[in-house]
């Protein structure tokens, strides 16, 4: 039997999607998507592809643009025609020359240990510890 991680589902260059999708494989959106993406397998972001989500996947290619937080927990790739705009969590990171990146990224091998997977699947952020400098907590304690 096929690994279900193996599977690739196709949302075509005509086609517009609003809601939450989950794949226990892949994805490879051509056309247009807004909402929530977990994947277990590859999402790909084709070239001329609008995607605004927050996105949660194994390994991630951009080619077109998209728009939200990401979390790519073994490898995320920004091709030389993606547009990203967002913050990206990932294991490696790989920026191709012509690539725009706008956002906050958090890179390694310890980038997605800081996670959390809830009930439903979706990837939470860890609390972590507040760091405070001294020069900052002298200038808080005279006021």
């Amino acid at each position: 039997m096929a690994n279900n991680t193996d599977q690739m589902t196709v949302i075509g260059a005509d086609t517009r999607i609003k809601g939450e999708m989950s794949f226990g494989g892949g994805a490879r959106i051509l056309g247009q998507f807004e909402g929530t993406i977990d994947a277990k397998g590859e999402v790909f972001i084709g070239d001329g592809a609008t995607c605004k989500a927050s996105l949660d996947a194994s390994r991630i290619v951009v080619d077109g643009l998209l728009e939200g937080d990401v979390v790519a927990r073994e490898r995320a790739e920004l091709n030389s025609n993606a547009r990203m705009n967002g913050d990206l969590t990932a294991t490696t990171l790989v920026i191709a020359e012509g690539a725009a990146f706008v956002g906050h990224c958090r890179v390694g091998p310890e980038a997605t240990k800081n996670l959390k997977t809830s009930a439903n699947g979706e990837a939470t952020k860890v609390a972590e510890p507040k760091v405070t400098v001294p020069s900052q907590a002298k200038a808080a304690a005279r006021k």
